[in-house]
């Protein structure tokens, strides 16, 4: 069976790049490019890719892993495959909780990429060997330990809430707020709202 493949990335040249060299491989076609996360999640509804290549930064709009998360909460959604220049352990979490099958990086090799595009076909995971050095690097470390309040605020951040919501419904001042959020961050290894909430999931911190 032919490997259906839709390449999402903002930029021309790279979707140009990833369909030559995709064109070269058995068993394996190009059937659609998007260039926004909007248009990847229009675009997979509309084709029904059985694999979506999919960049994490795709400028202004929902970036990837909000694209990620969005195809994969539809019926019969495809795997995705990110494929991205980043590797930070935020990312990285926050796209396997999005749903992602796998975490590639375009410095990797065109068998890689071959090889990881018919293993998310199947159904089975595939990432970089940089990315599972720091998986495995996570899954070694000691799990955070939060204070009672750094866990307060963390299941408020979860919940959508902003700083000053969250310093209203907790009592305190939203410069505390601020505060221990740094110490949060520092602790979980990320520097988002977004990066926080999915290693608190990823590591159950939340629970």
């Amino acid at each position: 069976m032919t490997i259906r493949v839709l390449v999402c990335d903002d930029h021309a040249v790279v979707r140009a790049g990833l369909r030559a060299l995709l064109a070269g491989a058995d068993g394996i076609e190009v059937i659609g490019e998007a260039a926004s996360g909007e248009e990847a999640v229009a675009t997979a509804a509309a084709t029904h890719p059985d694999v979506v290549l999919m960049d994490i930064q795709l400028g202004a709009g929902i970036d990837g892993i909000e694209a990620t998360r969005r195809i994969r909460s539809t019926p019969s959604a495809p795997r995705i495959l990110v494929l991205t220049t980043y590797d930070t352990d935020a990312d990285i979490s926050r796209a396997i909780a999005a749903g992602a099958t796998g975490y590639l990086l375009k410095a990797g090799s065109a068998n890689e990429l071959y090889a990881a595009i018919e293993a998310a076909a199947a159904g089975r995971t595939a990432v970089s060997p940089p990315v599972a050095d720091r998986m495995m690097a996570q899954l070694r470390a000691p799990r955070p330990t939060l204070t009672d309040r750094e866990g307060d605020i963390l299941r408020q951040l979860a919940q959508g809430l902003g700083n000053k919501e969250i310093a209203r419904a907790l009592f305190i001042s939203e410069a505390t707020v601020k505060t221990h959020l740094g110490r949060i961050y520092g602790k979980l290894g990320v520097d988002t709202r977004a990066g926080a909430v999915a290693v608190a999931k990823e590591q159950r911190l939340l629970d």
